[in-house]
Protein backbone atom coordinates (compact mmCIF):
# COMPACT_ATOMS: atom_id res chain seq x y z
CA UNK A 1 0.00 0.00 0.00
CA UNK A 2 1.46 3.35 -1.04
CA UNK A 3 1.58 6.22 1.43
CA UNK A 4 0.41 9.75 0.62
CA UNK A 5 0.99 12.72 2.90
CA UNK A 6 -1.81 15.24 2.34
CA UNK A 7 -1.34 18.91 3.11
CA UNK A 8 -4.38 19.58 5.30
CA UNK A 9 -5.11 23.31 5.55
CA UNK A 10 -8.33 23.19 7.54
CA UNK A 11 -10.38 23.89 4.41
CA UNK A 12 -12.93 21.79 2.58
CA UNK A 13 -10.78 21.07 -0.50
CA UNK A 14 -7.87 19.41 1.30
CA UNK A 15 -10.34 17.60 3.59
CA UNK A 16 -12.10 15.94 0.66
CA UNK A 17 -8.79 15.30 -1.12
CA UNK A 18 -7.65 13.26 1.89
CA UNK A 19 -10.92 11.32 2.00
CA UNK A 20 -10.81 10.50 -1.73
CA UNK A 21 -7.25 9.17 -1.48
CA UNK A 22 -8.17 6.93 1.46
CA UNK A 23 -11.17 5.68 -0.52
CA UNK A 24 -8.80 4.85 -3.41
CA UNK A 25 -6.78 2.59 -1.10
CA UNK A 26 -3.82 4.77 -0.16
CA UNK A 27 -2.34 4.94 3.32
CA UNK A 28 -3.13 8.60 4.04
CA UNK A 29 -1.36 10.83 6.55
CA UNK A 30 -2.47 14.42 7.20
CA UNK A 31 0.10 17.18 7.69
CA UNK A 32 -0.80 20.71 8.76
CA UNK A 33 1.71 23.42 7.82
CA UNK A 34 2.10 26.44 10.09
CA UNK A 35 3.58 29.09 7.80
CA UNK A 36 2.77 32.31 9.66
CA UNK A 37 2.87 33.03 13.38
CA UNK A 38 0.85 36.16 14.08
CA UNK A 39 -2.59 37.02 15.38
CA UNK A 40 -5.12 38.81 13.21
CA UNK A 41 -6.53 42.29 13.91
CA UNK A 42 -8.82 40.89 16.60
CA UNK A 43 -5.99 39.12 18.42
CA UNK A 44 -7.05 35.69 17.19
CA UNK A 45 -4.62 33.12 15.82
CA UNK A 46 -6.44 31.83 12.74
CA UNK A 47 -3.98 28.94 12.47
CA UNK A 48 -5.25 27.54 15.77
CA UNK A 49 -8.80 27.35 14.46
CA UNK A 50 -7.62 25.79 11.22
CA UNK A 51 -5.66 23.14 13.11
CA UNK A 52 -8.71 22.35 15.24
CA UNK A 53 -10.63 21.75 12.00
CA UNK A 54 -7.79 19.58 10.70
CA UNK A 55 -7.97 17.42 13.84
CA UNK A 56 -11.74 17.01 13.52
CA UNK A 57 -11.52 16.11 9.83
CA UNK A 58 -8.65 13.63 10.34
CA UNK A 59 -10.49 11.91 13.18
CA UNK A 60 -13.70 11.77 11.14
CA UNK A 61 -12.14 10.10 8.12
CA UNK A 62 -9.78 8.02 10.23
CA UNK A 63 -6.27 9.14 9.37
CA UNK A 64 -3.30 10.18 11.54
CA UNK A 65 -2.28 13.83 11.48
CA UNK A 66 0.75 15.92 12.37
CA UNK A 67 1.77 19.55 12.32
CA UNK A 68 5.00 21.10 11.12
CA UNK A 69 6.25 24.67 11.50
CA UNK A 70 7.66 26.38 8.40
CA UNK A 71 7.31 29.96 9.63
CA UNK A 72 11.08 30.55 9.48
CA UNK A 73 11.37 29.20 5.94
CA UNK A 74 8.33 31.19 4.89
CA UNK A 75 9.77 34.49 6.10
CA UNK A 76 13.10 33.80 4.42
CA UNK A 77 11.85 32.44 1.11
CA UNK A 78 8.48 34.11 0.54
CA UNK A 79 7.86 37.09 2.81
CA UNK A 80 11.27 38.66 2.11
CA UNK A 81 10.52 38.56 -1.63
CA UNK A 82 7.03 39.96 -0.97
CA UNK A 83 8.42 43.03 0.81
CA UNK A 84 11.22 43.60 -1.70
CA UNK A 85 8.77 43.61 -4.60
CA UNK A 86 6.45 46.09 -2.89
CA UNK A 87 9.38 48.38 -2.11
CA UNK A 88 10.16 48.38 -5.84
CA UNK A 89 6.60 49.49 -6.58
CA UNK A 90 5.65 46.15 -8.07
CA UNK A 91 2.73 43.87 -7.25
CA UNK A 92 3.98 40.43 -6.14
CA UNK A 93 2.09 37.18 -5.93
CA UNK A 94 3.38 35.38 -2.82
CA UNK A 95 0.91 32.50 -3.30
CA UNK A 96 2.90 31.33 -6.35
CA UNK A 97 6.18 31.41 -4.45
CA UNK A 98 4.62 29.75 -1.40
CA UNK A 99 3.73 26.74 -3.54
CA UNK A 100 7.21 26.50 -5.02
CA UNK A 101 9.22 27.22 -1.87
CA UNK A 102 7.08 25.77 0.94
CA UNK A 103 4.25 23.43 -0.05
CA UNK A 104 6.29 21.68 -2.71
CA UNK A 105 9.66 22.40 -1.04
CA UNK A 106 10.26 21.60 2.65
CA UNK A 107 6.83 19.96 2.89
CA UNK A 108 7.64 17.54 0.04
CA UNK A 109 11.09 16.78 1.46
CA UNK A 110 9.63 16.16 4.91
CA UNK A 111 7.01 13.78 3.49
CA UNK A 112 9.62 11.80 1.57
CA UNK A 113 11.77 11.56 4.69
CA UNK A 114 8.74 10.09 6.48
CA UNK A 115 8.71 7.37 3.83
CA UNK A 116 5.84 8.71 1.73
CA UNK A 117 5.49 7.77 -1.93
CA UNK A 118 3.58 10.95 -2.77
CA UNK A 119 2.27 14.18 -1.38
CA UNK A 120 -1.18 15.53 -2.27
CA UNK A 121 -2.97 18.86 -2.04
CA UNK A 122 -6.48 20.18 -2.52
CA UNK A 123 -5.53 22.19 -5.61
CA UNK A 124 -7.86 22.11 -8.59
CA UNK A 125 -5.55 20.93 -11.38
CA UNK A 126 -4.70 17.74 -13.23
CA UNK A 127 -1.57 15.63 -13.45
CA UNK A 128 -1.00 13.80 -16.75
CA UNK A 129 1.86 11.29 -17.12
CA UNK A 130 3.12 10.90 -20.68
CA UNK A 131 6.41 9.91 -22.35
CA UNK A 132 8.22 9.69 -19.03
CA UNK A 133 7.28 13.25 -18.06
CA UNK A 134 4.63 14.81 -15.82
CA UNK A 135 2.37 17.45 -17.39
CA UNK A 136 0.22 19.96 -15.52
CA UNK A 137 -3.25 20.49 -17.00
CA UNK A 138 -6.24 22.59 -16.06
CA UNK A 139 -8.78 20.89 -13.82
CA UNK A 140 -12.26 19.71 -14.77
CA UNK A 141 -13.72 22.68 -12.84
CA UNK A 142 -12.44 25.53 -15.01
CA UNK A 143 -13.95 28.13 -12.68
CA UNK A 144 -11.77 26.89 -9.79
CA UNK A 145 -8.69 25.85 -11.77
CA UNK A 146 -5.51 26.73 -9.83
CA UNK A 147 -2.74 25.88 -12.29
CA UNK A 148 -1.94 29.62 -12.35
CA UNK A 149 -0.57 29.34 -8.80
CA UNK A 150 1.47 26.22 -9.65
CA UNK A 151 3.34 27.67 -12.63
CA UNK A 152 6.72 27.53 -10.85
CA UNK A 153 6.72 23.80 -10.11
CA UNK A 154 9.39 21.49 -11.49
CA UNK A 155 9.27 17.98 -12.91
CA UNK A 156 10.82 16.71 -9.69
CA UNK A 157 8.11 18.32 -7.56
CA UNK A 158 5.25 17.17 -9.80
CA UNK A 159 6.59 13.61 -10.01
CA UNK A 160 5.76 13.11 -6.32
CA UNK A 161 2.43 14.97 -6.29
CA UNK A 162 -1.18 13.82 -6.63
CA UNK A 163 -4.18 16.09 -7.23
CA UNK A 164 -7.32 14.19 -6.12
CA UNK A 165 -9.69 17.03 -7.13
CA UNK A 166 -8.62 16.98 -10.79
CA UNK A 167 -11.90 15.67 -12.16
CA UNK A 168 -14.59 17.00 -9.82
CA UNK A 169 -16.03 20.45 -9.31
CA UNK A 170 -16.38 22.53 -6.18
CA UNK A 171 -20.09 21.81 -5.80
CA UNK A 172 -19.36 18.09 -5.68
CA UNK A 173 -16.54 18.64 -3.17
CA UNK A 174 -18.89 20.43 -0.76
CA UNK A 175 -21.53 17.76 -1.31
CA UNK A 176 -19.07 14.99 -0.39
CA UNK A 177 -17.94 16.90 2.72
CA UNK A 178 -21.55 17.44 3.79
CA UNK A 179 -22.46 13.77 3.34
CA UNK A 180 -19.44 12.80 5.45
CA UNK A 181 -20.38 15.31 8.14
CA UNK A 182 -17.04 17.12 7.91
CA UNK A 183 -16.75 20.33 9.92
CA UNK A 184 -15.26 22.04 6.85
CA UNK A 185 -18.25 21.32 4.59
CA UNK A 186 -19.68 24.83 4.79
CA UNK A 187 -16.43 26.61 5.66
CA UNK A 188 -15.85 29.74 3.63
CA UNK A 189 -13.00 29.61 1.12
CA UNK A 190 -9.92 31.47 2.29
CA UNK A 191 -9.25 34.74 0.49
CA UNK A 192 -6.63 37.45 0.54
CA UNK A 193 -2.89 36.93 0.55
CA UNK A 194 -1.85 33.44 1.63
CA UNK A 195 -0.31 34.41 4.97
CA UNK A 196 -2.37 37.37 6.13
CA UNK A 197 -5.81 36.29 4.96
CA UNK A 198 -8.64 38.78 5.28
CA UNK A 199 -7.41 41.83 7.12
CA UNK A 200 -6.58 45.49 6.48
CA UNK A 201 -3.74 45.18 3.97
CA UNK A 202 -2.44 48.74 4.33
CA UNK A 203 -2.34 48.49 8.10
CA UNK A 204 -0.47 45.20 7.84
CA UNK A 205 2.07 46.48 5.30
CA UNK A 206 2.81 49.61 7.34
CA UNK A 207 4.26 47.36 10.05
CA UNK A 208 7.03 46.35 7.66
CA UNK A 209 7.49 49.08 5.05
CA UNK A 210 7.34 52.76 6.06
CA UNK A 211 4.94 54.55 3.73
CA UNK A 212 5.20 58.20 2.76
CA UNK A 213 2.43 60.31 1.32
CA UNK A 214 2.92 61.75 -2.14
CA UNK A 215 1.22 63.49 -5.04
CA UNK A 216 -1.55 62.11 -7.20
CA UNK A 217 -1.27 63.66 -10.67
CA UNK A 218 -3.03 63.31 -14.01
CA UNK A 219 -1.25 62.44 -17.25
CA UNK A 220 -0.31 66.09 -17.76
CA UNK A 221 1.19 66.40 -14.29
CA UNK A 222 -1.64 68.39 -12.71
CA UNK A 223 -1.85 67.70 -8.96
CA UNK A 224 -5.19 66.16 -7.96
CA UNK A 225 -4.63 64.97 -4.43
CA UNK A 226 -2.43 62.98 -2.07
CA UNK A 227 -1.85 59.23 -1.80
CA UNK A 228 -0.87 57.17 1.26
CA UNK A 229 2.09 55.41 -0.42
CA UNK A 230 2.48 54.24 -4.02
CA UNK A 231 3.04 50.64 -2.86
CA UNK A 232 -0.64 50.35 -1.94
CA UNK A 233 -1.92 50.92 -5.47
CA UNK A 234 -1.92 48.78 -8.58
CA UNK A 235 -2.43 49.58 -12.26
CA UNK A 236 -6.11 49.75 -13.21
CA UNK A 237 -7.26 50.30 -9.61
CA UNK A 238 -10.21 52.66 -9.23
CA UNK A 239 -11.15 52.33 -5.56
CA UNK A 240 -9.54 54.13 -2.66
CA UNK A 241 -8.20 57.10 -4.62
CA UNK A 242 -10.43 59.65 -2.82
CA UNK A 243 -10.17 62.20 -5.59
CA UNK A 244 -13.86 62.92 -6.11
CA UNK A 245 -15.23 65.34 -8.67
CA UNK A 246 -12.80 67.83 -10.19
CA UNK A 247 -13.54 70.90 -12.26
CA UNK A 248 -12.50 70.53 -15.87
CA UNK A 249 -12.90 66.74 -15.90
CA UNK A 250 -15.87 64.58 -16.86
CA UNK A 251 -17.83 62.62 -14.27
CA UNK A 252 -16.11 59.32 -15.04
CA UNK A 253 -14.25 57.22 -12.46
CA UNK A 254 -10.56 57.73 -11.80
CA UNK A 255 -8.11 54.92 -12.55
CA UNK A 256 -4.47 54.32 -11.65
CA UNK A 257 -2.46 54.44 -14.89
CA UNK A 258 1.11 54.31 -13.56
CA UNK A 259 3.25 54.95 -10.50
CA UNK A 260 6.72 56.43 -10.13
CA UNK A 261 8.51 54.97 -7.12
CA UNK A 262 11.51 57.30 -7.43
CA UNK A 263 9.40 60.46 -7.16
CA UNK A 264 6.69 58.78 -5.02
CA UNK A 265 4.04 59.88 -7.54
CA UNK A 266 0.78 58.18 -8.44
CA UNK A 267 -0.46 58.84 -11.98
CA UNK A 268 -4.19 58.60 -12.67
CA UNK A 269 -6.71 59.35 -15.39
CA UNK A 270 -10.40 60.20 -15.41
CA UNK A 271 -11.89 57.28 -17.32
CA UNK A 272 -10.31 54.49 -19.33
CA UNK A 273 -7.40 55.57 -21.53
CA UNK A 274 -4.86 54.06 -23.97
CA UNK A 275 -2.12 54.33 -21.34
CA UNK A 276 -3.85 51.56 -19.35
CA UNK A 277 -3.43 49.10 -22.23
CA UNK A 278 -0.37 47.35 -23.58
CA UNK A 279 0.65 45.42 -26.71
CA UNK A 280 3.37 43.19 -25.27
CA UNK A 281 5.43 42.37 -22.20
CA UNK A 282 8.76 40.82 -21.30
CA UNK A 283 8.63 37.93 -18.83
CA UNK A 284 11.74 36.95 -16.87
CA UNK A 285 12.65 33.99 -14.65
CA UNK A 286 10.31 31.88 -16.77
CA UNK A 287 9.95 28.35 -15.43
CA UNK A 288 9.36 25.68 -18.08
CA UNK A 289 7.43 22.86 -16.42
CA UNK A 290 8.40 20.47 -19.22
CA UNK A 291 10.93 20.93 -22.02
CA UNK A 292 11.81 24.50 -22.96
CA UNK A 293 10.48 25.67 -26.31
CA UNK A 294 13.22 26.92 -28.64
CA UNK A 295 11.17 28.41 -31.48
CA UNK A 296 8.45 31.11 -31.38
CA UNK A 297 4.95 29.71 -30.92
CA UNK A 298 1.35 30.71 -30.23
CA UNK A 299 -0.06 30.10 -26.77
CA UNK A 300 -2.71 31.34 -24.34
CA UNK A 301 -1.74 33.48 -21.37
CA UNK A 302 -3.15 34.59 -18.05
CA UNK A 303 -1.70 37.75 -16.52
CA UNK A 304 -3.70 37.34 -13.32
CA UNK A 305 -5.77 34.61 -11.71
CA UNK A 306 -9.27 34.03 -13.10
CA UNK A 307 -8.53 36.08 -16.23
CA UNK A 308 -9.89 34.43 -19.41
CA UNK A 309 -7.09 33.02 -21.56
CA UNK A 310 -5.55 35.57 -23.93
CA UNK A 311 -3.93 34.53 -27.21
CA UNK A 312 -0.26 35.55 -27.44
CA UNK A 313 2.74 35.02 -29.70
CA UNK A 314 5.73 33.83 -27.68
CA UNK A 315 9.24 34.91 -28.65
CA UNK A 316 12.11 33.12 -26.92
CA UNK A 317 14.82 35.56 -25.78
CA UNK A 318 16.98 33.22 -23.68
CA UNK A 319 16.65 30.22 -21.34
CA UNK A 320 14.43 32.06 -18.86
CA UNK A 321 13.23 35.18 -20.71
CA UNK A 322 10.39 35.47 -23.20
CA UNK A 323 8.51 38.27 -24.91
CA UNK A 324 4.74 37.99 -25.31
CA UNK A 325 3.00 39.81 -28.19
CA UNK A 326 -0.71 40.18 -27.44
CA UNK A 327 -3.30 39.37 -30.11
CA UNK A 328 -5.58 41.92 -28.39
CA UNK A 329 -4.38 44.83 -26.28
CA UNK A 330 -4.40 43.95 -22.60
CA UNK A 331 -5.68 46.15 -19.79
CA UNK A 332 -3.65 46.75 -16.62
CA UNK A 333 -0.89 44.20 -17.09
CA UNK A 334 1.10 44.66 -13.88
CA UNK A 335 4.81 44.48 -13.09
CA UNK A 336 5.68 41.74 -10.63
CA UNK A 337 2.65 39.60 -11.37
CA UNK A 338 3.03 36.25 -13.13
CA UNK A 339 2.31 35.57 -16.79
CA UNK A 340 1.35 31.92 -17.18
CA UNK A 341 1.21 30.12 -20.55
CA UNK A 342 -1.13 27.36 -21.71
CA UNK A 343 -1.65 25.23 -24.80
CA UNK A 344 -5.05 25.19 -26.48
CA UNK A 345 -5.99 21.96 -24.69
CA UNK A 346 -5.16 23.35 -21.23
CA UNK A 347 -1.59 22.18 -20.64
CA UNK A 348 0.41 24.64 -18.54
CA UNK A 349 3.82 25.39 -20.09
CA UNK A 350 4.90 27.32 -16.98
CA UNK A 351 5.19 30.96 -16.01
CA UNK A 352 7.42 33.87 -15.04
CA UNK A 353 7.40 37.38 -13.66
CA UNK A 354 6.21 40.32 -15.77
CA UNK A 355 9.30 42.52 -15.87
CA UNK A 356 8.57 45.04 -18.63
CA UNK A 357 5.36 46.31 -20.18
CA UNK A 358 5.29 47.61 -23.76
CA UNK A 359 2.54 50.09 -24.67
Amino acid sequence: MKTVVVGLSGGVDSSVAAYLLKKQGYNVVGLFMLNWEENDENGNCTAEQDFEDVKRVANKIGIPYYTVNYAKEYKERVFKYFLEEYERGRTPNPDVLCNKEIKFGPFLHHALELGADYIATGHYCKRVDRDGKVYLYKSHDKNKDQTYFLNQLSQEQLKYTLFPLADIDKTEVRKIAKELGLVTAEKKDSTGICFIGERNFRKFLKNYIPASKGKIVDLKGNILGEHDGVMYYTIGQRRGLNIGGKDGYNNDRWFVVDKDVKTNTLIVNCGECPEMYSNACVVTEFNWITDKMNEPFYAYAKFRYRQPDQKVYVNIIDNSTIRLEFEKKQRAVTLGQFAVLYSEDGMCYGGGKIDKIIN
